[in-house]
């Protein structure tokens, strides 16, 4: 009863939050609002809680709006741009390995109780620009430790989360990017029918993605459904504004109850370097996105957003509120996202094993 209560008035809290911050014309309120809520008062030691199930929902609700944005013309679009996403699943291996390698070396020796057969895959899949919950789970099967690793990707979430809208927004002001976004074009209304056959069609997809064990299957099930849809022409209705508004306040709250009193005490040294590392990682994206915008002649809000080092829901979300490019960056970050769960403890290994083998030389 307890539990369910904290979490009714978390519910609230980031409500109000949300409310204020559209109030205040903040960036994404619905997200922002309850996720610096949320988090103040849980790091503050009062009772707050999340619902799993409600995430759940936000991601299927934010998976299926955001596949809607993949209409044939934006298709045709994205494949003419594969090399560009293939480039950017490079840099971002490629720039984890750096940021692993430069937390082992800075935190080496300076972090009680943590040996450096420990702190080798904890700094390396703390380092990796993926998702936090695979990548706990993978270096925990490498002998990392997982508190660490977890932290590190909480707090990198938080700083990116915090960043990037404010910056998207500055940057929309500045170049006047009113016409980037390319919005869903089937011009539906919503009718319940419609909607009904869109919450089955895309929930399948999610179902599927369940059974098959692969991650983030809330999001990536209905945004798969939803992307074929709108690439054939078969869309039957939009998301509600209302429903996407709600999906985003889920999540906000979800990410805002990682942040206890327990997550501040989590080695200091370590946090003050990630945060360090995140800011590095920030300015890095954003010089890439920069570079790969002039290549490949996409605005450069859409290609920092694409590249930026944050979660693929959060950063679609970014740019759905902030019409910056949606199926671009959408694209972008899944891609990326998919290609590091799958390629991320191969090359860590690779890389431990030359280690070892160039101190045994």
């Amino acid at each position: 009863m307890a539990a369910a209560l904290a979490k009714l008035l978390t519910l609230l809290l980031a409500w109000a939050a949300a409310e204020l911050c559209r109030w205040l014309h903040m960036p994404i309120p619905w997200m922002l609002g309850p996720l610096l809520a949320t988090a103040l008062v849980t790091i503050g030691g009062l009772p707050t809680g999340s619902d799993a199930r409600l995430r759940n929902v936000g991601q299927w609700v934010m998976g299926a709006s955001l596949g809607l944005y993949f209409t044939p013309m934006v298709v045709t679009q994205l494949l003419g741009l594969w090399w560009a996403v293939l480039l950017a699943v490079a840099w971002a291996l490629s720039l984890g390995m750096l940021y692993g390698h430069w937390l082992f070396r800075s935190c080496s020796g300076v972090l009680p109780g943590v040996s450096d057969a420990a702190l080798r895959p904890t700094a390396y899949f703390a380092g990796a620009i993926g998702a936090a919950s695979e990548m706990t789970l993978l270096a925990e099967r490498e002998g990392a430790r997982t508190d660490l690793v977890a932290a590190s990707h909480s707090l990198r979430m938080l700083i990116v989360v915090l960043v990037i809208p404010f910056g998207a927004l500055m940057a929309k002001s500045w170049w006047n990017l009113e016409a980037v976004a390319l919005t869903p074009g089937s011009g539906l209304p919503v009718t319940t029918a419609g909607l009904a056959l869109l919450v089955l069609l895309t929930c399948a997809g999610a179902f599927v993605m369940c059974l098959w064990r692969l991650p983030n299957p809330w999001f990536l099930g209905p945004l798969m459904v939803a992307v074929t849809l709108a690439a054939s022409d078969t869309v039957t209705s939009p998301v509600p504004s209302v429903l996407s508004n709600i999906a985003q306040l889920f999540i906000g709250v979800s990410l805002g109850v990682r942040f206890s009193p327990q997550f501040v005490n989590t080695a200091p040294r370590w946090l003050a370097r990630v945060g360090l590392g995140t800011l590095g990682l920030l300015v890095c994206c954003a010089a890439f996105g920069w570079l790969l915008a002039r290549v490949t002649g996409l605005h450069t809000a859409t290609a920092i957003l694409g590249t930026a080092p944050g979660g693929m829901t959060e950063m679609s979300i970014t740019a759905k509120v902030l019409q910056l490019g949606v199926p671009v960056v959408t694209a972008l970050q899944v891609t990326r996202m998919v290609a590091v769960l799958v390629l991320v403890r191969p090359v860590y290994r690779f890389w431990a094993a030359r280690f070892a083998a160039s101190r045994e030389a």
